[in-house]
């Protein structure tokens, strides 16, 4: 692959998670106060482009700072912000597993930080491994019960792993702290389709 090809892909790889993402963007935009989601600039240097730049952008700048977060992190690994930093843009690559080695690393740092243990539950969902996420979304809900992200992708990987029982308390929690929730019909829907299945 030529080095054009590959700026292109990464590139390519940007725009998909953008597109992708919005609908977590979209859920921490309606919280108040709400938690800082996977893309936010909360924790970025005062230096860093804003996550999602301008498709005018140049993909060699681009590139470059990718991999120089990436450097950072690696070469502090006791720097709390830089291991954050490089989590956020292996999550924006869609390199979930790399996003969820560096949020451990950032977790073993600052363990009762809320964003960090949200950001593991989210990008474990993302990397598929459900076991995890239930893990981080339980550890998140523990220091915020009412959170409503965190209780929304808690609702996924419990419908997902196929625990009805779980998922249906979960649902009539997220019901009762936002009954206009967007996500509720389909939950309700999956949880049904569940429950028959199981009969």
């Amino acid at each position: 692959m030529t080095r054009d090809n590959l700026l292109f892909a990464i590139i390519g790889l940007l725009l998909g998670f953008i597109l992708g993402f919005m609908f977590y963007s979209t859920m921490a935009q309606r919280t108040a106060p709400a938690p800082a989601a996977i893309a936010g600039s909360a924790n970025l240097p005062a230096d860093h482009p804003p996550v999602g730049a301008e498709p005018g952008s140049n993909p060699n700048q681009v590139f470059a700072q990718v991999q120089a977060a990436m450097k950072q992190a690696r070469d502090n690994p006791k720097d709390f912000d830089a291991q954050v930093t490089a989590a956020k843009l292996e999550y924006q690559v869609q390199r979930y597993d790399q996003a969820v080695e560096f949020l451990l690393k950032a977790n073993q740092l600052q363990p009762d930080n809320f964003d960090v243990v949200a950001m593991l539950g989210v990008a474990n969902m993302d990397a598929g491994k459900n076991e995890a996420a239930e893990k981080w979304y339980r550890a998140a809900l523990a220091k915020k019960p009412d959170d409503i992200v965190v209780l929304d992708g808690f609702c996924a990987v419990l419908l997902t792993k196929g625990d009805a029982k779980g998922a249906e308390a979960a649902i009539e929690k997220l019901a009762k702290l936002d009954p206009t929730n967007q996500d509720l019909p389909q939950f309700r829907e999956k949880l049904s389709t569940l429950k028959s299945g199981s009969k």
